[in-house]
């Protein structure tokens, strides 16, 4: 084995444990390559940094105190973006980034509060995608409503780190216990308080006892648990860090098993404690003996550079292959349009080609105009031929990097191969030693089968396109802005390929919301013969293919760009054949942002994890966004290609059934199962506007608890109420479309049909509902598919139960266990 491989190699295996890139690892009890980053809309503040310095430092202390211990944070690094000005200590960054930051300091989207949140969706144990705070948070002194930053901080992380959940649940504030006792939702119970009615009207206020709600059984909706500012219990963190004495997660002996929070339903009513124990961190370390207080963090201080990014492209005799297409010709259809339209202005870009040996066609330009790009495109590969040498790739990747004045650390290489190399290992260490962060796009299932440790191991992408022709196009448009500025990134609004009929005609549409519509492009690629094209905007103005640049490199290809802003509304076109045969053509359309102050909607997508081992199923995941505010009733959808070509489509629901974690948080998921044998598969999520029905989410799910007030020397003290959030799930989003890359993954162990339906079962019931109809109790619950949720659609059930007869079996008792409070009223 090449000296250094069993050590790349383990990484890998680490890094992939987790969907998201993270750099944080666990060593001797410290976490390092913490990434905390400043978007780059937040005004320059030096006080920022003195926050955030002062939160982690406070969040270590009280880390250690909580993991009995066993962890605290050793060093952090935080990132400040490219709008801030220079200063001597600000560092270069290596491989950190905005969009691998385990922390986020942004504004809010539309101004509706501040609460600390980690975004979060994954199941038990999974790690969480990012923390995100608020400048406001930082600067603004908090601590009645949340208690010390440091203590937010440490249970943030455990969202993010370990995978456990919230404790407390705003929207079932109270249960009824086994003991026929009305209960605050918490952990543990031990934690003391009263349940009142707070009340305020004009100056005066009146705090009364709640009232019992007949409808529910429970107390009335404006009914509060407040805590004793006293207590005596040490826990749990996950449910009220602000009090003092909490200083514990809730573990077995203290749990609570009852309560109807999240953390009960994602992890089978297990104690967070016991979750944080089964976790890579605690099992690779011991507490910390001799110490009572951990060393104080260290800190750097990064300014985001310009981006830098050398395309490394196969020209080996294999890229020949294809008819009348050749695997060639489709590489510099997509690598034009990556130049063209994905690529930040002001990037550095150059560009290597390779086969046997490797040549530098392209130093870094700047990307300033259209002729920068045309200097580049202009040297792609005309002709394919010869052996596969990816290292030689690598290396000049590294040295056009170098030799234009930049650094390796930090830039970017996206290697493109169709090829097997059996000496790839020998520059990994190479290769992770410059920093730099390489992307791969495995082209055809005989690329090489290394290329994902090469991605894993320097936190970059990895892609895999078939001979789907419009696989390579959607890989290029995933590779685009690290930096957080969302005016900088590309978005695809369509990315269609179209199988035509001879002298055949064919009509679409595209939709182009208000919140995008700069630097709009339409790209309509063929396979035999250019096709007759109309495209018309919603005001009437037509475009025909004399409108449409012709490509100079003869690689079937025409481009319009829109001048201006492109018309809000729908968008025509039709494609003629003109050729007595039929013949697959394709439409692409990206734009950007319409201007840097509007927030367009967002669609990312990705697997549970990177590599699935059957028979294990794996989550897809898509999140609809826009700012950082969830968009609901969108219709998602998600396909999935396996090496062999099949291809499996799947509605993705935010339902809170099955794979779904929350009802209502702009997360889209599905359980996949269908596996086609062993290999890589290539994951690409399209999401749509339901007319009418899709809506803004203007509260912030898994946010942290904003305390309402305390018990202190028997007085009610109330903190200021929280701001109103009008109309929260009511917020319309216009129509819209988005097309996403999900990347790929890999598989390994499973059968090369598709027949699974007796190794998964079905999901498990986690929303089932009970409330009093009169004399009845009325039961809701999503019902699960035959094989996870897959097989019959999941779809909401309803039964009248008649009363709490003493007829009750064990076994019923045991499928409806939330009856039990209701038949003890």
């Amino acid at each position: 084995m090449v000296p250094g491989l069993k050590v790349l190699l383990f990484l890998s295996l680490h890094l992939l444990q987790g969907v998201k890139s993270s750099m944080v690892h666990l060593n001797n009890n410290g976490y390092e390559g913490v990434v905390i980053a400043i978007n780059p809309s937040v005004p320059e503040d030096d006080r920022l940094i003195q926050s955030i310095k002062e939160m982690v430092t406070q969040a270590s202390t009280y880390l250690f105190e909580a993991s009995k211990g066993r962890f605290y944070f050793r060093n952090v690094s935080i990132l400040v973006p490219m709008t801030w000005k220079s200063k001597y200590e600000y560092l270069t960054p290596k491989q950190e980034s905005y969009d691998k930051a385990d922390v986020i300091v942004a504004e809010p989207y539309l101004k509706y509060g501040d609460d600390p949140y980690t975004l979060q969706y994954g199941q038990c144990g999974d790690r969480g995608q990012y923390i995100h705070f608020t400048p406001n948070f930082l600067l603004t002194d908090n601590l009645p409503l949340y208690g010390p930053r440091g203590r937010v901080f440490v249970h943030e992380w455990a969202h993010l780190r370990w995978g456990v959940f919230d404790e407390y649940n705003t929207d079932r504030p109270f249960y009824m216990s086994g003991k026929n006792k009305i209960e605050a939702t918490r952990c543990s119970t031990g934690i003391s308080g009263r349940n009142v009615v707070h009340e305020c009207q004009g100056g005066s206020c009146i705090t009364r006892q709640c009232r019992r709600d007949a409808k529910t059984g429970l107390h009335e909706p404006k009914c509060t648990f407040i805590p004793n500012k006293s207590q005596a219990a040490r826990d749990s963190i996950m449910f009220m860090q602000s009090l003092d004495s909490v200083v514990e997660f809730c573990t077995e002996k203290t749990h609570n098993t009852e309560a109807p929070n999240l953390q009960n339903k994602m992890c089978n009513r297990k104690s967070t404690w016991d979750v944080i124990k089964e976790s890579a961190d605690f099992q690779n370390a011991s507490p910390m003996t001799g110490t009572k207080i951990p060393p104080p963090p260290t800190f750097s201080l990064l300014k985001t550079k310009q981006r830098v990014v050398c395309l490394v492209l196969d020209k080996s005799g294999s890229m020949n292959s294809g008819n009348p297409v050749t695997r060639l010709t489709q590489m510099n259809q997509a690598a034009e349009l990556y130049l063209i339209q994905i690529i930040e202005k002001e990037s550095l870009v150059g560009m290597v080609t390779f086969d046997s040996t490797a040549t530098i066609q392209n130093n870094l330009i700047r990307m300033v105009n259209e002729s920068s790009h045309l200097e580049i495109s202009a040297k792609l590969p005309q002709e394919a031929g010869g052996g596969t040498s990816i290292c030689s790739g690598l290396r000049e990747g590294l040295k056009a990097i170098t030799s234009s004045n930049q650094r390796t650390s930090g830039s970017e290489i996206v290697l493109l191969t169709d090829g097997e190399d059996d000496q790839i290992s020998s520059c990994f260490e190479e290769v992770k030693h410059s920093g730099a962060i390489i992307h791969t796009i495995a082209l055809g299932p005989s690329a090489a089968k290394e290329l994902e440790t090469l991605s894993t191991m320097t936190g970059g992408l990895r892609f895999y396109s078939s001979e789907d022709i419009n696989g390579l196009i959607d890989a290029f448009s995933g590779i685009s802005s690290r930096s957080g500025d969302i005016s900088q990134q590309a978005l695809q609004l369509e990315s269609k390929a179209l199988n035509i009929t001879g002298k055949g005609l064919v009509k679409g549409t595209v939709l182009v919301d208000s919140t995008v519509g700069n630097d709009t492009f339409f790209v309509v690629t063929w396979m035999t013969q250019k096709p007759e094209i109309i495209l018309q905007d919603p005001k009437g103005n037509k475009y025909t293919t004399s409108d449409f640049r012709d490509d100079k490199l003869n690689i079937r290809s025409v481009r319009l760009r829109i001048p201006g802003i492109a018309e809000t509304g729908t968008w025509t076109y039709s494609l003629l054949n003109k050729n007595a045969r039929s013949q697959l053509l394709t439409v692409t359309v990206t734009t950007r942002t319409r201007s840097p102050t509007t927030l367009p909607v967002i669609a990312t997508a990705h697997m549970s994890h990177k590599t699935a081992q059957y028979p294990s199923p794996m989550i897809v995941y898509a999140r609809v966004s826009q700012g950082f505010l969830p968009v609901l009733g969108a219709n998602v959808t998600a396909f999935i290609e396996a090496e062999d070509g099949h291809r499996v489509t799947l509605e993705l629901w935010d339902n809170g059934a099955g794979a779904d974690t929350l009802k209502n948080d702009g997360i889209y998921s599905r359980y996949f199962t269908d596996f086609h044998g062993n290999g890589r598969y290539s994951l690409k999520v399209n999401a749509q506007a339901r007319k009418n029905t899709t809506k803004l989410n203007l509260k912030q799910p898994n946010k942290s608890l904003y305390i309402t007030g305390y018990i202190e020397n028997d007085q009610i003290v109330m903190n200021p109420p929280k701001p109103e959030v009008p109309d929260a799930t009511g917020a319309p989003v216009e129509d819209f479309s988005r097309l996403t890359s999900g990347g790929s993954f890999t598989v390994s162990g499973a059968p090369p049909g598709g027949n699974h339906a007796h190794v998964f079962p079905p999901s498990k019931v986690t929303d089932l509902e009970a409330e009093f109809k009169g004399s009845h109790i009325h039961l809701t619950w999503t019902a699960p598919g035959k094989v996870l949720d897959r097989g019959r659609e999941m779809r909401k059930m309803r039964v009248i139960d008649s009363g709490c007869p003493s007829r009750w079996t064990r076994s019923r008792a045991h499928v409806y266990p939330v009856l039990i409070g209701f038949c003890a009223l």
